[in-house]
């Protein structure tokens, strides 16, 4: 999928990434044959500690820095006021003003200010900025702004922005975007979501893109297995509608504009919403859709319409289906032609009401939609 070369191009900014904040550890590598001793290590940054020279080589149960602190492996608690940096493996809790280095697994928990980095991890990892991962993670990740895995992630992520790993057993959770290639498990982004196969809800602000996913819940769905379309509806109001519909095998999302046949000035429609296929045969099934809709003259006033509606849809032809059933709708308006679609003495009308303090007005009415679907 050409969406996934993203993950490509992330990859190589991450590789320079890595070698960036990596050149604390290999200032420390030696060839001399490593002592592995316990002790605790108490420093300034590297060289002024209790280990000197010799801490690249060592194993700790105890670590604190002022800036920084270098070690082989860490087995239990560490903190630096700047980074820790851990050639091998580390174990327990490691903390840092700024950032944490592990050269190979980190086991336990590791909390940075802004970044943390390692081979692979078993636990949990909290960033203000990044975590960065080239392998396997089990456990999950935090960060501000994004989480990297080049592995598999068993776990889950979360981050202000983005994250991106190969396969996930569990969900991510993204401000903006999130980036896989097999999800067992879901994905919620703010915006975006994309992944090649997902067993579970792919939930995202604006758009999903997959080759395989049964529940996404976006306004876009672009899904290589699924179904889109094009419609042409019209309401009780007198609103028709060209829309597009894309989606999976169960969830779809709805997106159109449209103009008012009644109205002279509010007469511009927009529509945004979100759909379920019920009782699927080969030429029945019933869709569910909750929607809103605006009237615009793009002047003052203000027309908006909820509106949640069963339509049963029969399809005369692979490509071709017809729809139409009822609907409820709460409708609030301060405009003179939106109140005039739903006035109080029409027998649709459940209920109007005035806002109070406004001179905006609800109404709960019935209505219904019908309409042409082509189906590619």
């Amino acid at each position: 999928m050409k969406a996934l070369n993203f993950t490509n191009q992330f990859n190589q900014i991450k590789k320079a990434t890595y070698l960036g904040v990596s050149f604390l550890g290999l200032a420390f590598q030696t060839n001399a044959q490593e002592v592995k001793t316990t002790k605790a290590h108490f420093g300034f940054i590297y060289p002024l500690s209790t280990n000197g020279t010799h801490a690249p080589l060592d194993t700790n149960n105890l670590s604190i820095h002022l800036l920084a602190g270098v070690s082989s492996v860490e087995k239990g608690f560490s903190y630096a006021g700047l980074s820790n940096v851990v050639r091998n493996e580390s174990y327990g809790v490691q903390i840092a003003g700024f950032s944490n280095h592990i050269g190979k697994q980190a086991n336990g928990a590791l909390f940075a200010g802004f970044l943390n980095t390692y081979r692979s991890a078993k636990g949990s990892q909290f960033a203000g900025f990044a975590n960065l991962a080239q392998r396997n993670v089990e456990g999950a990740q935090f960060a501000g702004f994004i989480n990297t895995t080049g592995g598999d992630m068993k776990g889950v992520q979360f981050a202000g922005f983005s994250n991106i790993a190969r396969n996930i057993s569990a969900s991510q959770f993204a401000g903006f975007m999130n980036v896989a290639k097999d999800v067992n498990g879901s994905q919620f982004a703010g915006f975006i979501n994309i992944a090649k196969k997902v067993k579970g809800a792919q939930v995202a602000g604006f758009i999903n893109i997959a080759e395989t996913s049964d529940s996404p819940i976006g306004i876009i769905n672009i899904i290589k297995n699924g179904e889109k379309s094009i419609a042409a509806t019209i309401d009780e109001s007198q609103t028709s509608m060209l829309t597009f519909r894309s989606g999976g095998k169960n969830m779809y999302g709805i997106i159109g504009v449209g103009y008012n046949l009644k109205n002279k000035d509010e007469v511009y429609a927009f529509e945004a919403g979100l759909g379920a296929h019920f009782f699927k045969s080969k030429y029945f099934r019933l869709n569910m859709e909750l929607t809103q809709t605006i009237l615009e003259s793009f002047e003052k006033g203000e027309y908006f319409k909820g509106t949640f509606r069963l339509l049963p849809a029969v399809k005369v032809a692979p490509w071709l289906e017809i729809f139409g059933g009822p609907s409820i709708n709460f409708v609030s308006t301060n405009t003179v032609e939106g109140k005039a679609l739903h006035p109080e003495s029409d027998d649709l009308v459940i209920r109007t009401w005035n806002r109070k303090n406004s001179d905006f007005k609800q109404s709960l009415h019935i209505g219904y939609q019908a309409g042409l679907q082509f189906v590619f």
